[in-house]
């Protein structure tokens, strides 16, 4: 069976198609700056193996139908493709940021599911309408095959109400639905999974911490399996601080800046999300170059480090008392989280009182796949599993698929 996963942006589409018996990634891509006088779409056949090829092409893509259209057309070239024709696209997933309180589940997409995609414009006024664009495209390029939509939000709904209600007057729970809701959902659950088949436990039985930490960070604490708490809110600016984003402030902060810089709510919105994080500290967000001004003595980029494994460590130290101490991994992933070495080290350092123990050795190790970073004698596994979100929407999407 063969699964195409589509990420609809507003002016970005990412896809892979992944055969199911195998799991192996046939083709992957991104189509960018949909909507503008030129296009790009880069097409990678057999992505991250030896036999890597890749695809450019510049075309103008008025909207995304065409840009889809130029994946179904490289997906079935008489040379490149890698399939004959679309019939053997046995359904399509997709990412969808936002399903509310309403959806619990992932759901093979009906006008119910579009409706609820539609209910939660406001909560996902960038990524939502988006998403549901990339559905109906699909529908009309790909008619009778089913689409799945996978919800970001899912995992965060098993939440007890102590963890996902925010102390403001509850008629606003009630009216507007002002909950923490939580993102990353897809794979955190797909960690929480991976990490429990690597212990040998079963999933139910299940404590653990998951810090996927990239340009957008969240972490998750596990309990039994299921999502007892996680660091992003009602929306993904909450809780650690970022790339760009500032994560948790004190709320008074927002109204201050407004007033004494005469910003609109929105612009605001823009400050807090792409202007601040690591970016606002010291000006720059990607994690190599941070490193590398940090070697050359820049204290602003130093300081931009501190207060990320400041904000991580506190984190995971109240997820430590919401799950008594009783807690049998912390699992690192995303792209910091998989592959820098430091902030690793630095978020587990001098933790042994409560179980955690680095075999720094390990942790300075670069190699694929899950492995464990912890020292025997650690009482609590450190372990680094790469996420892969667009599988966990393909096993999903192939489940629904076959029970229907």
């Amino acid at each position: 069976m063969k699964i195409l996963i589509v990420n609809s942006g507003s002016s970005s589409c990412k896809y892979q198609l992944i055969e199911m018996e195998t799991e192996a990634v046939l083709c992957s891509g991104i189509a960018e700056r949909i909507g503008l006088e030129m296009g790009r779409l880069a097409h990678k056949i057999a992505p991250d193996t030896d036999k890597e090829e890749k695809i450019i092409r510049e075309q103008p893509f008025p909207t995304h139908k065409e840009a889809m259209e130029l994946v179904i057309e490289l997906l079935t070239d008489k040379d490149k493709g890698v399939i004959k024709d679309q019939s053997e696209i046995a359904a399509i997933g997709h990412r969808v940021l936002h399903g509310g309180e309403e959806v619990t589940q992932p759901m093979i997409v009906d006008e119910k599911c579009k409706q609820a995609i539609r209910d939660c414009f406001p909560l996902g006024p960038l990524h939502n309408p988006a998403n549901l664009m990339g559905i109906e495209v699909c529908e009309k390029l790909f008619p009778g095959v089913p689409n799945v939509a996978v919800f970001d939000t899912e995992f965060g709904m098993d939440m007890p109400d102590e963890s996902y209600m925010y102390a403001l007057p509850y008629e606003y729970y009630e009216t507007m639905r002002i909950r923490r809701y939580g993102f990353h959902g897809t794979s955190h659950k797909y960690i929480a999974k991976k990490t429990a088949e690597y212990l040998g436990k079963p999933l139910n039985e299940l404590n653990s911490i998951t810090m996927h930490l990239g340009n957008g960070s969240s972490m998750s604490c596990v309990k039994n399996g299921r999502c007892l708490d996680t660091s992003m809110g009602l929306t993904p600016l909450e809780g650690l601080v970022m790339g760009t984003r500032c994560g948790s402030i004190d709320p008074a902060i927002v109204p201050f800046i407004m007033k004494n810089k005469n910003l609109t709510p929105e612009e605001m919105d823009t400050l807090m999300n792409k202007k601040s994080g690591l970016l606002g500290l010291c000006g720059l967000s990607d994690m190599r170059d941070l490193h590398a001004a940090r070697d050359k003595g820049d204290k602003k980029a130093d300081l931009a480090f501190r207060m990320l494994i400041h904000s991580i460590r506190k984190t995971l130290g109240a997820y430590f008392f919401l799950l008594d101490g009783k807690v049998d991994a912390v699992t690192f992933t995303a792209g910091i989280g998989e592959h820098d070495e430091l902030v690793r080290e630095d978020v587990v350092k001098n933790l042994e009182s409560v179980g955690l123990v680095l075999d720094k050795e390990a942790n300075l190790k670069r190699a694929s796949g899950a492995r464990t970073i912890s020292a025997p004698e650690s009482k609590v596994k450190i372990l680094v599993i790469p996420t892969n979100e667009e599988l966990q929407i393909a096993q999903v999407a192939q489940e629904l698929v076959s029970k229907k």
